[in-house]
């Protein structure tokens, strides 16, 4: 990792008075390279856009990825991460599930059940997981809680990414 002062400033996002280096963290949430290559894709197509995994009755470990703009991030979802420059939030009653998570999104074939922009090419993402290892949970301990709600400026914040 790069030191603080060196981190490309996509990764770094306002958290109150100071604020909060994404890479600094233990990396909850990553990306496979097909995953990757159809998010850069999407990216292209749509613009700015953001993850949410809502753990709700439809493909509930299927994260949905919609534009930015039009998707309004709640007061209690938690900001586990950014893939992609992509911010990925988590319903807070998921997270009380899979804190205890890494998560990777992928993606096969198919199509998922949801409005997630992904959908009209034929493919899904999906949430691959693993549980952290003794050695990643306690350095969680030590850090800061995670940022809860929307960003402060969170529009063009993701409109600048």
């Amino acid at each position: 990792p790069l030191p603080a002062d060196e981190e490309p400033a996509r990764l770094v996002r306002p958290q109150g008075d100071g604020l909060l280096l994404m890479s600094g963290r233990v990396r909850r949430v990553e990306i496979t390279p097909a995953a990757a290559e159809l998010l850069r894709s999407l990216q292209g197509e749509h613009g700015p856009l953001v993850f949410h995994q809502s753990g709700g009755c439809c493909d509930g470990s299927a994260p949905m990825c919609y534009p930015a703009k039009e998707f309004r991030i709640g007061q209690r979802d938690v900001l586990l991460g950014e893939v992609e420059g992509t911010p990925f939030f988590i319903g807070a009653l998921q997270f009380e599930y899979w804190q205890h998570t890494h998560l990777t999104v992928d993606c096969v074939p198919g199509r998922g059940a949801g409005f997630s922009v992904e959908g009209p090419r034929g493919l899904r993402f999906l949430i691959r997981s693993r549980l952290f290892t003794d050695e990643e949970y306690a350095r969680q301990q030590a850090e800061p809680p995670l940022h809860r709600g929307p960003l402060e400026g969170e529009t063009a914040l993701f409109r600048s990414l």
